[in-house]
């Protein structure tokens, strides 16, 4: 069987999109390809049973047999690592692991993937360099868009990974803006080559998959609905923190941006009820649009805004209740709005999560990351890598 590890330089760096990609290739080969986690740090339950949320995703995502238990084999939840570190975890995580990968041995090819850097798993004997060489795989190391940033993280990592004896297959690099860089991928297949490793890939900027759909949004935060507006598809183009005055508010604010703002701030958010108004006026009542911009010469600091303005939503956070108005005024205007008993911090740092995430019900994102891959990484190459795999 062929193995292959895929490693990143951070979080973040786009190892999921490259999973999802290289899997969908091997398939498309018309091999029998299966994925492996061999240690998690973002636990979910499904089903009753703990797994990393990276082997539930892959599982449903292509319909993959395994039971999470050997996908997902260690998994690290909060609280863990001070147990371990205690001496109260006396299991043999690595011999666990050792089961799990041996479950797969009937298949052609096997996508093992890491968690963070190669150094992450170290606190409990398990970093992504002890593990690659545990299993023998050769390692891909994805990092993202830049220059001089993804040479010297994936040159660190390599060296990490070949302290313990694991063969860096190549790196990938993910997040690059090729318009704007034109020979940005023969800049990093120089500069990787002066430290012997090969480039297998560069692949394109693509605002659609680091961003989720507002029903994602709405699913990951909760809250209360104040008014769902129109299509919970929309991908969010943008998150922007409603803390200023309105006017400096607009300047930040576009079509596909999600406003993140104190529940108690009227102005701002009369103020972005006003701008969608502007925006939908065409098709509204006109005494619709009275009673909004009403509402907005009536309060404080707020301001009127033309279309260019208009917001896709709105979360209220503090658990603020906005005035029975002001509310009508959200509801008449038909923007998305929900309140959260968290304040703004909690929810942005959630949001943000979520922006970087991809989850098995998001089939545009999924296939537009299979099309990428497909397209940009040459599925042989990679084939090529694992098939030179070797007991070291």
């Amino acid at each position: 069987m062929r193995h292959l590890y895929l490693a990143a330089t951070g979080q973040n760096r786009g190892k999921t999109t490259a999973s999802l990609g290289l899997l969908d290739g091997f398939r498309r080969r018309g091999l029998n390809a299966g994925f492996m986690k061999p240690v998690g740090q973002r636990t979910v339950i499904e089903d009753g049973v703990p797994a990393d949320e990276d082997a539930v995703l892959m599982r449903e995502v292509f319909d993959l047999p395994e039971p999470l238990g050997v996908m997902s084999p260690v998994h690290i939840p909060r609280g863990f690592t001070k147990s371990y570190i205690a001496g109260d975890v006396v299991e043999d995580l690595g011999a666990r692991i050792d089961s799990a990968h041996a479950t797969f041995e009937r298949h052609d090819v096997l996508l093992i993937e890491g968690t963070g850097h190669a150094g992450v798993g170290a606190v409990i004997g398990l970093s992504n360099a002890v593990v690659a060489a545990r299993l023998n795989a050769p390692a891909v190391i994805v990092s993202e868009g830049g220059v001089g940033r993804p040479i010297d993280e994936i040159v660190l990592n390599a060296s990490h990974f070949a302290a313990h004896g694991v063969r860096v297959a190549g790196a990938i690099v993910n997040k690059v803006r090729v318009d704007e860089q034109p020979g940005i991928e023969r800049t990093l297949e120089r500069g990787l080559a002066r430290h012997g490793i090969a480039l297998l890939g560069v692949l394109p900027y693509r605002p659609l998959l680091s961003n989720p759909t507002l029903g994602m949004v709405l699913e990951g935060v909760g809250g209360q609905v104040i008014h769902p507006g129109p299509d919970h598809d929309r991908v969010i183009d943008d998150v922007a923190i409603g803390a200023m005055e309105p006017g400096h508010m607009l300047e930040r604010v576009g079509p596909g941006t999600l406003v993140i703002v104190p529940g108690d701030r009227e102005d701002v958010i009369l103020t972005l009820a006003a701008a969608h108004v502007a925006g939908e006026s065409w098709r509204m009542l006109p005494s619709t649009v009275e009673q909004i911009d009403h509402l907005v010469v009536q309060t404080p600091g707020a301001i009127d805004a033309g279309p260019e303005a208009k917001a896709l939503g709105m979360l209220l956070t503090g658990g603020y209740q906005p005035r029975p108005e002001v509310l009508d005024a959200i509801q008449q205007a038909g923007m998305f709005a929900a309140v959260l008993p968290e304040d703004t911090y909690p929810v942005a740092s959630a949001v943000h999560d979520l922006l970087v995430k991809t989850h098995a019900g998001d089939s545009g994102k999924i296939g537009t990351i299979k099309a990428l891959v497909w397209e940009h990484l040459q599925i042989d190459r990679f084939l090529e890598a694992a098939t030179e795999a070797a007991p070291l």
